[in-house]
């Protein structure tokens, strides 16, 4: 029980924080008309999540460590997405149960899949954190560890899914979600600015 708590509050300490995966499955919860509508994203995001966790537990880590150009070039990529998506979510408009055209099944899928894959901070916390906390087990005890974390992430998106789902009711829905994006927005830049300069100080 110590290994499965271990991983499970690594990943919970991991997830928790306000992140453009976070961001893109709480707006989907309120942009359609039910949660059930928004699991595709949900789902999508908790299979990629378990994909990176299950590759970072079984060895990735130890691929991305020893070659610098690949965590560089993860990093570049990341950091045009989120400098595009951070503008995706600024222009956005707000949703309530009233209005917006919601998301279609195959959009969610593809949109969930990119804020997942190409997200450098979950692919280099997946793999420098879990991956590297895997590093002290071996056998059955590994994989309890991987699955532990694999059930935060599971449980933690259909959470969120319910939570936008729950907040478009609400009488301030409107302005909040303004808020929401705005503030989601800036924090993406923000986090793309950190990564260019982490990228700079690695290089130079």
């Amino acid at each position: 029980m110590s290994i499965f708590f271990h991983g499970f509050f690594l990943a919970l300490g991991l997830i928790l924080p306000l992140g453009v995966q976070n961001i893109f499955i709480f707006n989907q919860g309120a942009l359609q008309r039910t949660w059930f509508q928004a699991l595709p994203s949900a789902i999508t995001a908790a299979c990629c999540d378990t994909l990176l966790i299950i590759s970072a537990v079984y060895g990735v880590s130890f691929l991305v460590n020893d070659y610098e150009i690949l965590k560089t070039s993860i990093m570049g990529i990341g950091i045009i997405f989120l400098v595009y998506m951070g503008s995706t979510i600024w222009r956005a408009s707000t949703v309530t149960k009233d209005g917006g055209k919601p998301y279609s099944f195959k959009k969610q899928l593809i949109f969930t899949m990119s804020v997942s894959l190409l997200n450098p901070h979950a692919l280099l916390d997946t793999v420098g954190v879990i991956g590297t906390s895997s590093l002290m087990y071996s056998g059955f005890e590994k994989f309890l560890f991987a699955i532990s974390c694999v059930v935060v992430s599971w449980c933690w998106f259909v959470m969120l899914a319910i939570g936008g789902s729950l907040l478009k009711h609400l009488s301030v829905a409107q302005s909040l979600m303004v808020l929401i994006n705005k503030f989601s927005a800036i924090f993406i830049w923000c986090t793309a600015i950190y990564l260019v300069l982490k990228l700079l100080s690695d290089v130079f």
